[in-house]
């Protein structure tokens, strides 16, 4: 079965090689017909602490790192301002 990857924005990189990902889901509703956006945040694990506020990244699923941590960086799509770095 292939690893979920998602899009999302950097909200708090203060943890140690772990950064909170804000990933924004949007849907239909299915009474109203109305589009409604969904936001979750998710631990994900950033090694060498590369990834700062208000970048946008990939992360995909990985092993348990921790209580709360279930996510690996796999890249950043943007960055708040240096050249983005494959």
């Amino acid at each position: 079965m292939p690893k979920r990857v998602l899009q999302g924005i950097v909200v708090s990189d203060k943890n140690d090689k772990t950064i909170v990902v804000k990933v924004e889901r949007r849907f239909t509703h299915p009474l109203l017909k109305k589009t409604v956006r969904r936001t979750k945040k998710y631990q994900a694990h950033d090694e060498a602490n590369t990834y700062k506020v208000g970048d946008v990244v990939l992360i995909e699923e990985g092993r348990p790192m921790s209580k709360l941590k279930r996510w690996v960086v796999v890249g950043a799509v943007a960055s708040t301002g240096e050249a983005v770095a494959g």
